[in-house]
């Protein structure tokens, strides 16, 4: 590394402010036209010079940060809410449940089995016992149907890359099974508990596990008490490097099912291999990627599937295999008359639980399996209603019930009563009575109506005054809903609104909300977000002076490409583990799945598109940029940590305000999932107080005691 820049780094850690980033001679050609890369280098996460990079970003902002008075409280009183007990949705398996744990600041959830909800049990997998820094997570968890074992998913630093293992649960003790190079997938038992099948791809040359290309997906079945390597090859196509696949196992064990999907679009095929004839050819269920197919269980040679093939808000029915076609389909619950979408559907104690989204916000449906209506579940007050999944032979499930200021309460549902009760209450320093949550609707440039949710302590002024974070993602037809969150709730406390903006993108109105928001309708997306920020000032909610924004992955896309467009509307940013560069995506691990949403800057039309909308393209030199904290793990095996560490330095160089433009890049950490608790408190820490340096917020009196 030449000196000079290593000076660079050293006068920028004494004085607060960014390191230049050094620029290369780098300059791509897209269909005539030069696009210059200068900051190119920092796609290679191994190399020394990227190293001294992000250790000289991370001391800057951590020097900024140490500096804001009001973080330690931040810290104290995030720690202390964020220290309660909670449980998971309890599954039954056999005689035993089982169920995760947490006592409160546990980096990772504890999984425990009991014979009798209530007790507690024993603890049957302790991740905290992996790794000293809770760096190690469970990523996946499968129970073979009789109850005997547990097939478990490990992840190491937050990477997407899994390895399986098997425990006795009676014993608590591992197998001698271990299967490495597995992702985007579960583990399916047979029904006689004799193995799995798993999705797994070739392993990756060494250094290379956290930036290669994952194509050519492959489905393995391992048998147990047997060496990896002997795993025996179920399916793949050579031919169709793009497919992705998703095995499933019928709950009466005789069916393979097998769903693809042409990258991330939901669209895709169904097959199915009849598991007691070894060896047989798949046949096809659904053979065109004309729709989304969701087999959601079945009886012999009849499947119920969740489909929006000729319903865009989707319909369940039933499909015979002898007779597939379309015309022979019996319809079950056919698609709702007016704007209501089948967000879900379960099969389980010859019962269909049907979870319908109404302008965003769930309730679950219960129809016999002639489609018969029989009952509603519905909760009081705005949030989202979860659960109900289980077996054909069970007698109860479970399900919650979360918002923005109520913790998710657990509740038991007796099938045959038709009845629910209250099983677990987390016990949280809250008063849900103290806050407000509503969801209000406005309009986006085009006229397009979309919904808000908003949360704040009662009694909000409307002068313009109050600080807002607004959130959204906006796309991979992924719905956004109310949720309870301890760092939103200590931004509330801080005298913070917060909003949720249900953008186009996502499939809170269906197949067609998802359509007018990817690939050449994306602008759509980013004007919603907008148009919420709009919409936030003009109700004199919050002013420019007092409103940031956030995302993550594909919101993280969100925040850099209208914090790009809008840089007057917003005072501070927070992308994070954003896609930034879209012309180069798809060049990285799964990033070439993404072009359902995106297309593909390899293709002219791709390249005209994306080039008005990406991030790192669209910014100006000389403009006055918002207060903008980036933030990436080093580990980060899905959105590479390159995207966040060229736009920050792009951003750095441009900036022409006096916001300040740092970035935040956590190591040993991955995309999100599986993050320690102690981490996430400490990130949502560090955001908050760059959020109350920058939008000027004064914590309110007696705030955290």
């Amino acid at each position: 590394m030449p000196r000079a820049l290593i000076l660079c780094f050293a006068a920028a850690t004494l004085f607060a402010a960014p390191p230049v980033t050094r620029k290369l001679d780098v300059v791509d050609t897209y269909f005539g036209v030069k696009i210059p890369d200068p900051y190119r280098w920092l796609e290679d996460d191994n190399s020394l010079d990227t190293k001294a990079w992000v250790k000289a970003q991370n001391e800057v902002t951590s020097a900024y940060l140490a500096a804001i008075p009001e973080r330690s409280r931040i810290q104290e009183r995030m720690t202390r809410l964020w220290n309660y007990e909670r449980y998971g949705t309890p599954g039954r398996y056999g005689k035993n449940y089982v169920y995760t744990h947490n006592s409160g600041l546990q980096n990772q959830s504890v999984l425990y089995v009991t014979e009798k909800l209530e007790e507690k049990g024993r603890v049957l997998l302790d991740p905290n016992t992996l790794s000293t820094k809770g760096t190690k997570a469970l990523n996946g968890t499968s129970v073979s149907g009789d109850g005997r074992f547990l097939a478990y998913g490990i992840s190491d630093a937050g990477s997407d890359w899994i390895t399986w293992k098997v425990r006795d649960i009676a014993t608590g003790q591992d197998l001698v099974d271990e299967v490495p190079w597995s992702k985007f997938g579960g583990a399916e038992w047979t029904k006689d508990g004799s193995g799995f099948f798993y999705t797994c791809y070739d392993a990756p040359k060494t250094g290379e596990a956290l930036t290669a290309v994952n194509k050519s997906q492959k489905i393995r079945f391992h048998k147990l008490g047997t060496a990896a390597v002997e795993d025996r090859l179920v399916y793949e196509r050579p031919d169709k490097p793009d497919w992705f696949l998703v095995p499933a196992v019928s709950e009466d064990g005789r069916w393979l099912i097998l769903a693809i999907n042409e990258g991330d679009s939901p669209k895709n095929c169904v097959l199915l291999q009849d598991l007691t004839k070894p060896g047989s050819a798949f046949q096809p269920l659904f053979d065109a990627f004309d729709a989304q197919y969701s087999v959601i269980g079945n009886d012999g040679d009849t499947f119920y599937v969740e489909t929006d093939c000729k319903a865009p808000r989707k319909r369940v029915v039933a499909v015979d295999l002898k007779n597939s076609a379309q015309v022979a389909w019996r319809e079950l619950i056919p698609q709702a008359q007016n704007k209501d979408v089948i967000a879900g559907a379960t099969l389980f104690g010859s019962q269909l639980a049907v979870t319908w989204k109404v302008d965003a916000l769930n309730l679950v449906r219960f129809y016999d399996l002639k489609g018969k209506f029989l009952r509603e579940v519905k909760m009081a007050g705005i949030g989202t209603l979860s659960g109900f999944g289980g077996r054909r032979e069970d007698t109860e499930a479970f399900y919650s019930f979360t918002s923005y200021n109520q913790p998710p309460t657990l509740y038991r549902y007796d099938l045959k009563k038709g009845k629910s009760s209250v099983f677990r209450t987390p016990k949280v320093e809250v008063k849900p009575e103290n806050y407000e949550v509503k969801e209000v609707f406005y309009a986006s440039k085009d006229g397009t109506k979309v919904p808000l949710f908003l949360a704040h302590k009662k009694g909000l002024v409307l002068d313009g005054t109050n600080p807002t974070l607004l959130y959204g993602y906006g796309g991979f037809n992924a719905a956004m809903s109310p949720g309870f969150s301890v760092a939103n709730l200590v931004w509330m406390e801080m005298g913070g609104v917060y909003a949720l903006a249900c953008i186009r993108g996502g499939n809170e109105y269906g197949q067609t909300w998802w359509e007018q928001g990817k690939r050449e309708t994306k602008q759509n997306v980013f004007d919603d977000f907008i148009a919420a920020g709009e919409y936030l000032v003009a109700q004199k909610i919050t002013s420019p002076a007092k409103l940031a924004i956030h995302g993550g992955s594909n919101g993280g896309l969100l925040v850099g490409a209208c914090l790009t467009q809008r840089p007057d509307l917003f005072a501070a940013a927070i992308p994070a583990v954003g896609v930034m560069d879209m012309l180069r995506y798809h060049r990285f691990t799964i990033g070439w799945g993404w072009q359902s949403d995106y297309m593909c800057s390899d293709f002219k039309d791709g390249f005209e598109n994306l080039i008005k909308y990406s991030p790192l393209h669209t910014i100006k030199p000389g403009t006055k940029y918002p207060a903008t904290l980036v933030t990436t793990g080093d580990h980060d095996d899905r959105v590479v940590p390159a995207h966040s560490h060229k736009f920050t330095a792009t951003l750095q160089a441009a900036q022409a305000g006096p916001a300040p433009i740092l970035t935040r890049i956590e190591t040993d950490a991955g995309h999100g999932a599986g993050k320690p608790t102690s981490k996430q408190i400490a990130e949502r820490s560090d955001m908050w107080a760059f959020l109350v340096k920058n939008l000027g917020i004064r914590l309110p009196a007696g705030f955290g005691k």
